[in-house]
């Protein structure tokens, strides 16, 4: 009787080393990285330095059914910025720096060509970031994926000082809302997408599908280093994500204060409404489910929006003047 192994069960080590032996050149360059056979260690005594009172600020996330249509098409290398960006950019919405990343795959085949192009996406996210790929994890599980099939998760952590922490406390009427375009739909909404679409037009308009996600770190914390934190200026920043307005927008926002957003002020990107119309969906879905061009929210006092518009032309993030805080029940208003 043939003897069974860990191979001919469909899991290949040797597929592995190849792959992390590929990589190497992505992960961190520590001298502590070197000396690490398990556990991922970073170096904090450098930021201690700079940090009265430092905050550690974790986030987690993957980057959805995005990926069907990058399995697909056989477009590998926009995914793993996607991974940084929906990570990174919830970091930074509470003013954080981020410092160290993680990375989980897991696959029905492991195929190191095909993964090392995910990881120079996640090392070029990392590199516009100022942030360290430190480790990981690659998991190759037949039966539970098909052969063609992988996912991906992320782990991002960040430093701020807490006296700098946006905590939302000052917002107040009158209070001004700026948006900052997207690249496109950044990471979510595909499942809706790609319903609403089918496979043929998901196919013509994969291109504009499969734009990476806008990687926020530099132009938000620039703005923030601008006017020195000063919470009077900068008083809450939103990911528009999976939830988008209704739910992520004004997700900041303390009792008793809502957000009036004008659709007019900034044109939504020809995609969404390809979407909506092939998918016949109500605006107010759309509106729920996907950024519509504007992947990131600042609020605002109102006397600062000059400077603030400024610094972000600087970075070459187009922004828009979207709107205003209000006293109200009503957590937002589209208009």
């Amino acid at each position: 009787m043939k003897q069974n192994t860990y191979k001919t069960a469909g899991v290949d080590i040797s597929k592995a080393d190849e792959f992390v032996d590929g990589i190497k050149n992505f992960l961190s360059s520590s001298p502590l990285s070197k000396i690490a056979a398990f556990g991922c260690p970073f170096d904090l005594s450098p930021y201690l330095k700079k940090y009265k009172n430092p905050v550690l600020i974790s986030s987690t996330d993957g980057v959805g059914t995005k990926l069907k249509i990058a399995q697909t098409m056989g477009i590998h290398n926009g995914v793993g910025i996607d991974l940084v960006g929906m990570n990174v950019n919830d970091v930074i919405c509470l003013g954080a720096q981020p410092l160290f990343f993680l990375d989980y795959v897991a696959c029905g085949k492991l195929k190191p060509a095909i993964l090392k192009d995910v990881v120079k996406g996640i090392y070029k996210g990392l590199s516009a970031s100022n942030c360290q790929l430190i480790g990981g994890e690659t998991a190759e599980m037949p039966g539970m994926y098909d052969e063609d099939e992988y996912d991906l998760a992320g782990f991002c952590v960040g430093i701020v000082d807490k006296y700098k922490m946006l905590d939302a406390s000052g917002i107040k009427e009158g209070d001004l809302i700026i948006g900052l375009e997207s690249s496109g739909l950044h990471s979510n909404g595909f499942s809706l997408a790609r319903k609403a679409l089918g496979d043929k037009l998901v196919r013509r308009y994969a291109k504009k599908l499969l734009e990476p996600t806008r990687i926020y770190v530099k132009p938000v914390l620039d703005a923030l280093n601008a006017v020195s934190y000063s919470k009077k200026v900068v008083k809450a920043i939103a990911h528009v994500t999976g939830g988008a307005f209704y739910r992520k927008a004004s997700k900041v926002l303390p009792q008793g204060i809502g957000m009036v957003i004008q659709k007019e002020s900034w044109k939504v990107p020809e995609i969404f409404r390809i979407i909506q119309d092939e998918g016949n969906i109500a605006e107010s879905e759309m509106y729920t489910v996907f950024n519509m061009g504007i992947g990131m929210v600042f609020i605002i006092g109102r006397k600062y929006f000059n400077v603030i518009s400024k610094q972000l032309a600087k970075s070459k993030v187009k922004s828009f003047l979207l709107g205003e805080i209000v006293k109200s029940h009503i957590k937002i208003e589209i208009v």
